[in-house]
């Protein structure tokens, strides 16, 4: 049985895999695209490659991206969604690139205040964290559902998340600065994850995400 009095479980926080905007470059949030042929081909031989660890238990973002990349992952595993995960809202600044945005004095201003100014017609970095703290709050209390009376000597969860929420997660549960956690499409990192079994949103400071590798 794992550490009851801690509460412990392996996470892996993986990235989707590449679109076309992202190779372009471009901020995807809201725009539901899904994975490119490139992006497929690429998990599929990290997959065949084991660089992904087995998970017992899987949770996703509602966004094509993501569920796509489950579904490439993880075929035998079905995914639990979590709405709270949905990538950050660029607002005015959604799918454009830098090229298309240099000039833009309200994306240099943003660019100024290193990432802290919320996306005109956007949402503020602030606000997305909490949001996507509230998701993994939701996972958990999922999750204590899914293993109450579970006997294994370890738990194991996956996530197939953004690059965006990875961040927010780890700078919210791991105290890493948030720019810091930036990963590629289709990586990620494997995580202990401990006093995750909470019911309360006011007891989100108990928990801790500590990184153990890269994905």
């Amino acid at each position: 049985m794992w550490n009851r009095a801690k509460d412990q479980m392996t996470l892996a926080l993986i990235r989707h895999g590449e679109t076309e905007a992202n190779r372009e470059r471009r901020y995807l949030g809201k725009t539901d695209e899904g994975l490119s042929k490139r992006g497929r081909r690429l998990l599929l031989s990290q997959r065949e490659h084991y660089i992904y660890p087995s998970v017992a238990y899987l949770f996703c973002s509602p966004m094509r991206r993501c569920r796509e990349t489950a579904e490439i992952l993880y075929p035998e595993r079905k995914p639990v969604i979590i709405p709270e995960w949905e990538e950050i809202h660029f607002g005015e600044f959604e799918y454009k690139n830098y090229e298309e945005l240099k000039g833009d004095k309200r994306y240099q201003a943003w660019i100024d205040s290193g990432g802290a100014l919320a996306f005109p017609g956007g949402e503020s970095r602030e606000s997305f964290v909490l949001r996507c703290g509230e998701g993994f709050l939701r996972m958990c209390k999922i999750l204590s559902r899914m293993v109450d009376g579970d006997e294994e000597d370890s738990l194991s969860v996956g996530a197939i998340l953004h690059g965006g929420t990875i961040m927010a997660l780890l700078s919210l549960y791991g105290g890493i600065p948030y720019f810091a956690c930036q990963t590629a499409c289709g990586n990620g990192y494997l995580c202990r994850a401990e006093r995750w079994r909470l019911v309360a949103l006011e007891e989100r400071e108990k928990v801790k995400i500590e990184v153990m590798r890269k994905i």
